[in-house]
């Protein structure tokens, strides 16, 4: 009770919670089209690549998180723009920029005159150090991806799962594939600070993959994929609170018991039904 009554208490509490269920949302709904659409590789490079966004803002002295929007939203579409016209397998595009985001980065911070005090938190996540303005901007975002799911669900799913069959029924699948690729770059970034470079990856990929275990329907995987990454954000935060570790690697750790958990349970009732046939 006492974490409950502090969230209200105190302003930097609240902006955590706050982040929590934004970014829950957000990680939820893109994350399924990721996992169906099997572009877990793409979401992992397009985090790593948005470092050398980071890196080149902190030699400019610009913002960093304006710095990773730039380059995880260029490396998507160049992602996309690349395997589209095959001038280049997708396995080795992501790869590449997945390395180079990294090295640039990594070289402008060591450039940078005096010491980064902010780097871990990027590579690591720091959800108290959340702002205002942060929650004000994953509000936004939350909301382009509720309209865009709502307006375009099906041309979405039929990408998503076979985008042979969406183009045979004129569907604008070139272009969901970038809208929906420069959607994953937002996402990433304004979930950067929640959990962080090297862990983003677990928080879009494991909430839709419960989500799977639990449906098969597109839309409660969405529904599902939300609100568990929602509570694993939120309970990482309160295990975060009570032992003082890092929150970020609270809630994946909370994500795979989860899985773990779900997978297990499902196991066990498919052993069920098998013996009662």
């Amino acid at each position: 009770m006492d974490f409950i009554g502090e969230i209200f208490q105190y302003k930097f509490l609240t902006h955590a919670a706050l982040a929590c269920l934004l970014c829950g949302v957000a990680c939820g709904m893109i994350g399924t089209y990721v996992v169906c659409r099997r572009l877990v590789f793409l979401s992992g490079g397009i985090t790593h690549a948005s470092f050398g966004g980071i890196g080149m803002a902190y030699y400019f002295g610009a913002n960093p998180l304006l710095g990773a929007l730039l380059f995880a939203v260029l490396s998507a579409l160049g992602i996309e723009t690349f395997t589209a016209r095959k001038q280049i397998r997708e396995d080795s595009a992501i790869g590449l920029l997945w390395s180079l985001g990294m090295a640039i980065g990594i070289i402008f911070i060591y450039l940078t005159p005096g010491y980064a005090p902010n780097l871990m938190s990027f590579l690591f996540g720091n959800i108290l150090s959340v702002t205002g303005t942060d929650i004000f901007w994953m509000g936004v975002v939350d909301l382009a991806i509720l309209l865009i799911f709502g307006t375009m669900y099906h041309p979405i799913l039929f990408v998503a799962f076979d985008r042979e069959y969406a183009r045979s029924q004129n569907f604008p699948t070139r272009t969901i594939s970038y809208l929906m690729a420069t959607l994953v770059a937002v996402t990433i970034v304004i979930s950067i600070r929640v959990v962080g470079i090297v862990l983003l990856i677990s928080l879009l990929t494991i909430p839709a993959v419960i989500g799977n275990l639990i449906s098969k329907s597109f839309g409660r995987i969405l529904f599902y994929g939300s609100v568990i990454a929602a509570l694993s954000a939120f309970a990482g935060l309160y295990i975060s609170y009570q032992t003082n570790i890092p929150s970020g690697a609270s809630t994946i750790f909370v994500l795979t018991v989860t899985l773990i958990a779900v997978k297990t349970i499902t196991f066990v009732r498919l052993k069920r039904r098998m013996k009662t046939r």
